[in-house]
């Protein structure tokens, strides 16, 4: 058999050590380890196995000096802005489990949203050959820029790329989203007044769900005016929805109805509504985005959007692989839902 496959490009691929994996129904860390003679952890019959699915498919391992030539790390980086945010980690550990099968390893860093410090991994990347970046949640920044001009496999997930919304991106409609909201509540005659509660809208995701949940309701016969939006200062989601809230509360009107533009909003909001003595949802109603894991056990008050985090690695796979082997993708939407709790 030849040592090498078709890929989608039409041209031939080297036979990966993923592929001799699946043939023998191992971890690729066992293939690597019979490969190289380190056999004391496989059995007999394990090794026998790898042996016969090296010979039937033709592979020919690469050695480190090659493949660093070639451009053929395994390495694929991964930047999350905040690996402390559960849908953050989510997303991260659904790309890790699809990077591994398709026979690559991450390096996961945490940029913590900072362009200084995004840049500082970007160059590590480029320093190991990363065979591609993934990045989710991205700011902008300089070596941002340097890499996407030199043309570099870039998969944007979550937020569009700040510099090049036509960058390749994995994501949900977050103006679908939004809207989808201020429809749900409008069609269970859910009076206002409405209220928002965001962090910056200098980025594409929050511009996106606002503009969205606005539209939705002035199609509904809202003023925009009578829309009452709260923020707060910083990075941190649970202190610019406690802010924001408070905000809020000391306005001439109270929003009956506040959709927060991530669940960690509506976390501070809801701690802030609280103290306040007033009770979610019957006083006030929140409406998060996310619908990140810990909802179900912490949060059956919060209604939110779904994102589903644990479909997004294969699709942000094939989106990379794509690249790597055609040179271009196109953004790939994921579906999203609305999950009702509490009211």
């Amino acid at each position: 058999m030849s040592d090498h496959v078709t890929s989608k490009s039409g041209g031939a691929r080297p036979v990966s050590i993923a592929m001799v994996a699946r043939r023998a129904g191992v971890s690729i860390a066992t293939v690597s380890r019979v490969m190289n003679g380190v056999e004391n952890k496989a059995t007999s019959e394990t090794a026998a196995r790898v042996h016969a699915a090296v010979a039937a498919l033709g592979y020919r391992p690469q050695s480190v000096g090659r493949a660093l030539r070639q451009r053929e790390s395994r390495i694929v980086g991964v930047l999350a802005a905040n690996l402390g945010n559960p849908a953050m980690a989510a997303a991260a550990a659904s790309i890790e489990l699809a990077l591994r099968d398709a026979g690559f390893v991450m390096a996961l860093c945490d940029t913590h949203e900072d362009p200084a410090i995004q840049d500082e991994y970007l160059a590590e990347m480029e320093a190991q050959l990363a065979r591609g970046i993934v990045l989710l949640v991205a700011v902008p920044s300089p070596r941002l820029d340097q890499l996407r001009a030199a043309g570099r496999p870039l998969v944007f997930v979550n937020r569009r790329d700040p510099g090049d919304e036509t960058s390749p991106f994995v994501g949900i409609d977050d103006h679908a989203a939004g809207f989808a909201v201020a429809q749900h509540w409008l069609a269970q005659d859910k009076a206002g007044p409405f209220g928002l509660l965001h962090a910056s809208l200098s980025f594409s995701a929050g511009q996106r769900r606002a503009a969205g949940f606005v539209a939705g309701l002035v199609a509904g016969g809202v003023a925009e005016a009578e829309i009452l939006r709260g923020t707060g200062s910083g990075k941190s989601h649970l202190a610019i929805g406690h802010a924001g809230m408070g905000a809020l509360l000391a306005g001439p009107r109270v929003p009956r109805r506040i959709l927060c533009l991530s669940d960690l909003i509506a976390y501070g909001a809801y701690r802030r509504l609280s103290e306040a003595g007033l009770r979610v949802p019957d006083d006030v109603a929140l409406f998060g985005f996310d619908d990140n894991p810990l909802n179900a056990w912490i949060a059956p008050w919060l209604s939110a959007v779904k994102i589903p985090y644990d479909a997004f690695g294969p699709v942000v796979v094939a989106t990379l692989a794509a690249l790597l082997d055609e040179a271009q993708a196109k953004a790939c939407f994921m579906p999203h839902e609305l999950v009702i709790r509490g009211g």
